[in-house]
């Protein structure tokens, strides 16, 4: 268990059904745009289905035990309101991974998916062994992108029509840090970074009134990366 504040960190659980079809059902409209789909079968390939809750939990946990995913939910005080799973593990002369997420809208903007994931990227970088954490999102997704920005991720390209994504092939924008860029760990420059926005936000304040402060609050809002 990975823990900052009110934001935690577990592994998934098959007991978590029940939550986690919960704020998936309620997310539905919130998270469409930016989750993976399953592309139309060709004549030659399989046919695949969506996998039911059950069936994702338990290959989410054999791939974690063959070291190659790293399957969590995200808790905030107290209640399940997201996921996030450090997939594609890489050993070897690579040692990488990388990161995707989704978020409740009804705690979007509190800071929540940037703490989840400098948790896990501090936790890949010094328990886990991993050297490099790669975040790819469409370009479209502003939110997700400043989440990344606000972190330090240095953006490496594009990955023309990377992913499927809500019915078709997607670009995805490729961020990414190497264990390297954040010796003192992602989490302390996360926890810096809050603090100086906290510091604009108090002089924007001071010339715009209570109301102004509000709309100059820089914390970034909207549905996360798949």
């Amino acid at each position: 268990m990975l823990v900052d504040g009110d934001v935690v960190l577990r592994p998934i659980k098959l007991r978590d059904q029940a939550a986690w079809r919960e704020v998936n059902r309620r997310n539905r409209d919130w998270l469409r745009p930016w989750e993976a789909t399953i592309p139309p079968p060709t004549p030659s390939g399989p046919i695949t289905h969506r996998p039911t809750y059950r069936q994702m939990v338990r290959h989410l946990r054999s791939e974690a035990g063959a070291g190659r995913m790293l399957p969590f939910v995200i808790e905030y005080q107290g209640r399940l309101v997201g996921q996030l799973t450090v997939a594609g593990i890489t050993w070897g002369s690579m040692c990488s991974g990388h990161v995707g997420y989704w978020v409740d809208e009804a705690v979007a903007g509190r800071g929540v998916m940037p703490t989840a994931v400098a948790l896990a990227v501090d936790h890949c970088f010094r328990a886990v062994g991993l050297h490099r954490i790669e975040v790819c999102i469409r370009p479209e997704n502003r939110p997700s992108r400043r989440v990344v920005e606000k972190l330090g991720f240095r953006e490496e390209g594009i990955r023309p029509r990377y992913l499927h994504i809500d019915g078709a092939w997607r670009d995805h924008m490729v961020f990414a840090l190497t264990a390297e860029e954040v010796p003192e760990g992602l989490l302390a420059r996360w926890r810096r970074e809050r603090a100086r926005d906290a510091q604009r936000t108090e002089r924007r304040a001071g010339g715009t009134g209570a109301a102004g402060s509000q709309d100059a609050s820089g914390t970034p809002r909207g549905p996360w990366n798949p």
